[in-house]
C-alpha cells in the first residue's frame, strides 16, 4: 500500500537518500539540509510530499507556492525535485505524487503550477507530459539551467511567467 504525506523531520535521513538517487549518487550533507527543511517549514509556503510503500520512503515531490503581483495576483506553484527511487517505479508512485501536489496547489487557489525538470531527464519528462505537462521553455543568454513544464490548474488566458532558474515559460490553456 502507498501512503501519501507530509516528510517529517524524522524522514529526512531518508529524504537523503532519495536525493542522491536523483542527483546521479552524488552525496547530501544532512545538517544543512535539516537546517533548510527547519525554515522551509516556518514558511508555511513549500510542500515536501513523501510516497511511503510498506513504510519505506520511496519517492518525493516539492512544491512551492509563490505569489504574483500580475492580474488577480493569483499565486502560483513551482514544482521541484520529483523523485521517484528506481526500485519502487513503475507502481503509480510518481502519478499519485502530482496528483497529491497539485491538489495543495488548487487548495491554495494557484493559478497554474511550473514544474522544473534538468533537460537530460527525458524519461520523466515523458511521463510528465503524459500528466498533461507541456515543455514550453526557451533560454534566455547563458543564464538557463533548466528546462521548465508548465501546466494551468484552471482555464485562465495564456501568460507568460519568469522561472527562477532564468528561464521563461508560456502557459497554455489546460482544464484539469
Amino acid at each position: 500500500m502507498i501512503t501519501i504525506r507530509e516528510v517529517t523531520k524524522g524522514d529526512l535521513n531518508d529524504l537523503c537518500r532519495l536525493y542522491e538517487e536523483l542527483m546521479d549518487h552524488q552525496p547530501t550533507n544532512y545538517e544543512k539540509i535539516v537546517e533548510v527543511y527547519e525554515v522551509m517549514q516556518a514558511s508555511g509556503n513549500y510542500h515536501v510530499l513523501g510516497a511511503f510503500k510498506d513504510g519505506v520512503l520511496a519517492g518525493s515531490v516539492m512544491g512551492i507556492v509563490c505569489q504574483d503581483l500580475v492580474g488577480e495576483c493569483r499565486p502560483f506553484m513551482v514544482i521541484e525535485n520529483v523523485v521517484v527511487s528506481d526500485r519502487f517505479r513503475r507502481l503509480g508512485i510518481g502519478k499519485q505524487l502530482m496528483m497529491n501536489i497539485e491538489a495543495i496547489a488548487r487548495e491554495r487557489d494557484c493559478n497554474y503550477v511550473i514544474l522544473v525538470s534538468g533537460g537530460q531527464r527525458k524519461e520523466a519528462h515523458a511521463f510528465y507530459e503524459k500528466l498533461g505537462f507541456k515543455e514550453r521553455s526557451r533560454g534566455i543568454g547563458s543564464i538557463c539551467l533548466e528546462e521548465g513544464m508548465t501546466k494551468n490548474l484552471k482555464d485562465v488566458s495564456p501568460c507568460r511567467n519568469l522561472l527562477a532558474a532564468g528561464l521563461f515559460c508560456e502557459s497554455t490553456e489546460k482544464k484539469i
